[in-house]
């Protein structure tokens, strides 16, 4: 039995270089493949002792043939990478799922089971918006792709083919040839397109932040509120106390604690005392 063999060859080509597909497709490509007695009784150990190193065995020799049956949908725009790993979901499925008394190679019983997660997951991620729900949806999806030969509509006679073809109605086959043709809009304008473009992108019908009225007055009369309060606040401070606060938080050329300091003759302390007692008593005020 060479399965001894085969892990020490897998083991080599994985310790190779990582860090991008290729090196993946390469490494899993030069992984020896079992023989149908090899499969037959690593089936049987995965099967009867839940032997994870069989089952480790089985997946690794059939790797590549994920990366052969997922580069087919490569066309749909999705990333290679992410469709094999989505493959490989399928394959220990399958492996978990493998009857070696069938006497059927792994390859043909898996091959279903990566196709389905393939399936699954370029339905749920080649557009926003679903474009296949239904079982019969799913199966026309795929084969309509296939079935279109070119980017041109389907003409009536093709669409009767079609739809004979794949066991449904012309209006279905109609309908998911209007989904295929679909684009889903950018939600926020590209940083080329002009302004007219931008105008219809769908971020420019989100409201703003600012944009509720009553919050707007609401905003306004508190700001208007409080300016008038603290102003008459500040008149019932002494002049000394006012204008150091004027000078150290209402006006745009600020004065520092020294420059203060220097020119009431006192030190850089006793105005900061003085400025925090000013704005206790202007709090207090503000308060009533």
């Amino acid at each position: 039995m060479t399965t001894t063999v085969a892990k020490s060859n897998y083991e080599i080509a994985l310790a190779g270089p990582v860090g991008s597909l290729d090196s993946y497709i390469h490494a899993v490509g030069v992984i020896p493949v079992l023989s149908k007695d090899d499969e037959q009784a690593l089936g049987r150990q995965l099967r009867d002792h839940e032997d994870l190193d069989a089952a480790r065995d089985l997946v690794m020799a059939h790797l590549r043939f994920v990366v052969h049956i997922a580069k087919g949908y490569t066309g749909y725009g999705l990333p290679l990478n992410d469709l094999i790993q989505e493959g490989n979901v399928g394959l220990m499925k399958a492996v978990r799922r493998f009857d070696p008394e069938f006497g059927v190679r792994l390859v043909s019983f898996a091959v279903h089971w990566i196709r389905a997660e393939i399936h699954e997951y370029v339905l749920r991620n080649w557009r926003i918006v679903k474009v296949a729900t239904t079982k019969a949806q799913r199966k026309l999806f795929f084969n309509l792709r296939r079935a279109k030969k070119s980017l041109a509509w389907l003409s009536y006679e093709e669409t009767k083919a079609v739809a004979a073809d794949l066991g449904v109605t012309p209006a279905e086959v109609n309908e998911m040839e209007r989904r295929l043709s679909a684009r889903d809009p950018m939600f926020d304008p590209s940083p080329g397109s002009v302004d007219d473009e931008r105008a219809f992108t769908p971020a420019a019908y989100l409201p703003g932040k600012d944009a509720d009225p009553a919050q707007l007055v609401e905003k306004t009369e508190w700001h208007d509120d409080a300016t008038s309060r603290m102003h008459e606040a500040l008149t019932t401070l002494d002049d000394r106390s006012r204008r150091i606060l004027q000078t150290r938080w209402l006006t745009d050329d600020k004065l520092t604690l020294h420059e203060l300091a220097a020119e009431y003759g006192v030190s850089a302390e006793r105005i900061r005392q003085i400025e925090a007692n000013a704005i206790k008593k202007l709090r207090v005020q503000m308060a009533a």
